[in-house]
């Protein structure tokens, strides 16, 4: 599976962006996509999944703010991010992977090229 992420930028404080991820290749091996983030000297933490036909998990960080959505005709993730803060600032890095129903564990084995996201205050 091959991952393309498209659409960080520089934004001020209060704005929003909209990323995308388009998924080519063994799309059948996956059932759960998701977006992480790393921010410098920071851990790579999760900020939002989507488990095909299950639902949506978030950070708390970015509840009501953030959006994971999926359009399966264009095997695409978006992640839509409203009332960005300063401490969003960070590069994402779309992810995809297989989510095991009986364990209730999501592994993660793909992933893309990350894109800057900076958010100045």
């Amino acid at each position: 599976v091959q991952l393309q992420a498209f659409g960080g930028g520089l934004v001020q404080a209060g704005e929003s962006l909209r990323l995308s991820c388009a998924a080519s290749g063994s799309i059948f091996s996956i059932n759960v996509m998701g977006w992480y983030r790393q921010a410098p000297g920071k851990e790579r933490e999760l900020v939002a999944s989507i488990t095909f036909d299950v639902g949506t998990d978030y950070a708390d960080s970015v509840k009501g703010r953030f959006t994971i959505s999926r359009d399966n005709a264009k095997n695409t993730v978006y992640l839509q991010m409203n009332s960005l803060k300063p401490e969003d600032t960070a590069v994402y890095y779309c992810a995809a992977g297989w989510y095991r129903r009986l364990k209730s564990t999501r592994t993660y084995d793909y992933w893309g090229q990350g894109t800057q996201v900076t958010v100045s205050s």
